[in-house]
């Protein structure tokens, strides 16, 4: 963990929206975080630095992605 997330007390979050192929399971997983387009069907990051509370829900989200688009970047 960088000295400004021990800090700030929040966890950065990555996603690539060229790996996404919008099966929703972040949204699921972790609403407040993340949502999908409508459009592109790609997901949307909310929050891409949520509090440090949310880390089970965005692991869980993460390790749910079946396209391995999101990251937990420490």
């Amino acid at each position: 963990m960088s000295t400004r997330d021990a800090l700030t007390g929040h966890l950065r979050v990555e996603a690539d929206r060229a790996r996404c192929a919008g099966h929703a399971q972040c949204l699921l997983a972790a609403p407040t975080v993340f949502d999908v387009d409508e459009t592109s069907l790609k997901v949307i990051l909310l929050d891409p630095e949520p509090a440090e509370g949310l880390r089970p829900a965005v692991q869980r989200a993460v390790s749910m992605c079946p396209m391995g688009a999101l990251e937990i970047v420490d």
